[in-house]
């Protein structure tokens, strides 16, 4: 039996919104790539004695990864049953981590809950899979 036989129609929806994440983790490094120039942090060092902003578009980075991993699972669980409700959701996560690096490459770490909207997206996927779950088991 093909893959594509087994994934639902709308699955497409689903590789774009990973496709997009796949961009927003790019320019995420890139970013923190260009500040390791900027202010002469070098590697392996993680941060900077020195320079608060580094260390703020580090840490944009870093967060974004830190729960990067987690999203993707439940990204996926979500898409194999609702998958353009997970497109959705996953599209308004991938947007927030971009709003919540712009606030933080300002050097004024509060300035990162910009992005704090992204919570809809990566609960809402929690909740989607939780409801996959439960079909599994037969409770609805």
């Amino acid at each position: 039996m093909e893959i594509l036989q087994l994934l639902p129609a709308n699955f497409a929806y689903v590789i774009f919104t990973y496709l997009f994440s796949w961009i927003m983790l790019c320019y995420l490094g890139f970013k923190v790539g260009g500040a390791r120039k900027k202010y002469d942090v070098k590697y392996p060092t993680m941060y900077s004695d020195k320079e608060q902003v580094f260390n703020c578009i580090q840490r944009a980075h870093q967060n974004t990864l830190e729960v990067y991993p987690q999203w993707l699972v439940f990204q996926t669980i979500a898409a194999l049953v609702y998958p353009l409700a997970a497109s959705v959701l996953g599209v308004i996560w991938v947007t927030s981590r971009f709003s919540y690096a712009w606030g933080y490459y300002t050097g004024n770490p509060a300035k990162r809950m910009n992005g704090a909207y992204g919570y809809i997206g990566y609960l809402g996927v929690i909740i989607l899979s939780i409801s996959v779950a439960l079909q599994l088991l037969g409770v609805f």
